[in-house]
């Protein structure tokens, strides 16, 4: 039993992992003739998509990226059903990883390189976080974009909200305490991968939706 699940727990890291890595971004830019690696900020993420090709075609990508991780926890939990909370830890947070740090990108590009982890953050939320936590990250994230017009502010400020709600909701014995460790590790990966943007925000130069 305890070599089964050693196996099962390896799937669960490859199947993440590589689930995670799938490029949408640049599948979807390149049906357009467009290589999203080469345009905008280079990101293969929704927020260079929506630059590049369009409203639409970012939000294609949003929701291709977001599936992703909630297609990894799906597994997870299939492949270890008696240990599914641990299951849905260690998808959740490896196909983030998987994303940010792209197999596939990488071996399209010659370089380490990936997304930066919002839109597969959010897929996995929709697997562990309840209703009312994702509705009141989504009306925080739409209020900044809609004032600022800055989606990274946005996320940032919508990661920052998860880690408050999940400490509450584990104080109230609501939410189990292995999940406050998926999201403080993904609160830093994006935080890290945000690096440059947060930057920018200080200054003043942080390019806004609809900018080119």
């Amino acid at each position: 039993m305890i070599e089964a699940n050693g196996l099962h727990i390896m799937l669960v890291v490859v199947i993440s992992y590589l689930l995670g890595s799938i490029p949408t971004a640049y599948l979807v830019a390149q049906k357009q003739g467009v290589n999203i690696f080469e345009v905008g900020s280079g990101n293969m993420g929704a927020t260079n998509v929506i630059r590049a090709l369009g409203f639409w075609w970012g939000i294609l990508v949003w929701a291709g990226d977001s599936l992703k991780g909630v297609a990894a926890i799906v597994i997870a939990r299939l492949l270890l059903p008696e240990h599914w909370e641990a299951a849905t830890v260690i998808s959740a947070t490896i196909a983030v990883i998987g994303h940010n740090w792209s197999l596939f990108a990488t071996l399209i590009t010659g370089t380490l390189r990936g997304g930066k982890g919002a839109a597969i953050w959010f897929g996995t939320l929709l697997m562990m976080a309840p209703f009312q936590m994702i509705v009141g990250m989504c009306i925080l994230g739409g209020f900044i974009i809609a004032a600022t017009r800055y989606v990274s502010l946005a996320v940032l400020m919508m990661c920052v909200l998860s880690i408050l709600w999940v400490f509450v909701l584990i104080n109230q014995s609501l939410m189990r305490p292995e999940y406050m460790l998926y999201f403080v590790a993904v609160a830093v990966m994006i935080f890290y991968r945000f690096r440059e943007n947060i930057e920018r925000l200080r200054l003043g130069t942080e390019r806004r939706l609809g900018d080119n």
